[in-house]
């Protein structure tokens, strides 16, 4: 039994680093990819967490199972495939931390995970279920996808989701509003930027947004508002809570480390997301808050996901 199981893409960050002697750009492996990014903020926590996931049978691939494996992330449903390469990721950070992307992947390994490749039982023991929307955009992959959240949803497992555009990854940006929106009918509980929630509902407002999303049988809304905090809106209502002050270095995996506190919160209440109220869903969100702001204060994603205990002086 794990407390959270995900699926999807693992992959490298290459990020700036300095220049090297002769003037070129220098840049560091960094272990990412959203998913994996939760389940180490919530292994770092103490959870129980599992992978699904496919990567290249080459140096980065292996680079990234170790990296799982010392977080204490099951990695026996991540697949190593000689056939295709890990999916890499080349990120410009700007000088206040945020990020442009350009990928390798045509196909990364990520999305070619096949339903074949995803053992039902793996899913279905999981409490939370947890996907992204870079799984979405390619078969086969976007079929495994599928075929898990009829695993999970069968089961009776809580379904996560945290839809992320990257434009470059599709073929337009209609493709990604109807492919991202196609799985809102097994979402129990999202989590959404407020760059993203016009892809999703058509609503420039968070909150409006939020409200549109709940309407549509979702339990709990999340929206990520930056520096500014999160809104959270469950069956009872709606509530902003505002970020902790950070020193910021790299919003790398920012959202990431917030809904992995989320999730964590979520768990140890022990209840269902529709059971869950507007006071508990605003003390939950001020946790995740607390978690991505000291994510930002370090580099990388994965290495950047804080100790419990950290969270906790946080909070102090």
């Amino acid at each position: 039994m794990f407390d959270v199981v995900a699926l999807g893409e693992l992959l490298i960050d290459f990020t700036p680093y300095g220049v090297s002697s002769s003037g070129m750009k220098l840049f560091e492996q960094n272990p990412g990819g959203a998913p994996a990014n939760v389940l180490t903020a919530l292994s770092k926590m103490g959870l129980r967490t599992g992978f699904i996931g496919k990567v290249g049978d080459d140096i980065h691939g292996l680079f990234l199972k170790n990296v799982l494996e010392e977080q204490g992330i099951d990695t026996s449903s991540l697949v190593l495939d000689k056939e295709v390469f890990t999916t890499l990721a080349f990120v410009e950070l700007s000088s206040t931390g945020e990020r442009n992307f350009s990928f390798a992947r045509k196909p990364g390994a990520d999305t070619c995970l096949t339903v074949e490749d995803v053992k039902e039982d793996y899913v279905s023991k999981a409490r939370v279920f947890h996907f992204g929307s870079l799984s979405l955009t390619n078969e086969p992959s976007r079929s495994a996808t599928i075929a898990s959240l009829e695993y999970a949803k069968n089961a009776g497992v809580i379904i996560s989701y945290d839809p992320n555009y990257r434009p470059l990854l599709w073929d337009s940006e209609q493709e990604a509003m109807d492919r991202m929106k196609s799985v809102l009918k097994y979402v129990d509980i999202l989590k959404v930027s407020d760059e993203e929630t016009k892809l999703l509902t058509g609503a420039d407002d968070p909150v409006e947004a939020s409200k549109i999303l709940l309407d549509m049988g979702i339990s709990i809304v999340a929206v990520t508002l930056g520096s500014e905090g999160a809104i959270v809106r469950t069956k009872e209502g709606m509530a902003q809570v505002p970020a902790f002050e950070s020193k910021v270095v790299d919003t790398t995996g920012a959202g990431d480390s917030f809904w992995g506190g989320f999730l964590y919160m979520l768990i140890k209440s022990n209840k269902l997301p529709k059971d869950i109220s507007i006071g508990e869903a605003k003390d939950f969100t001020l946790f995740a808050n607390a978690v991505a702001s000291l994510c930002v204060e370090k580099r990388g994603a994965i290495p950047a996901m804080p100790s419990l205990e950290e969270v906790e002086e946080r909070l102090r």
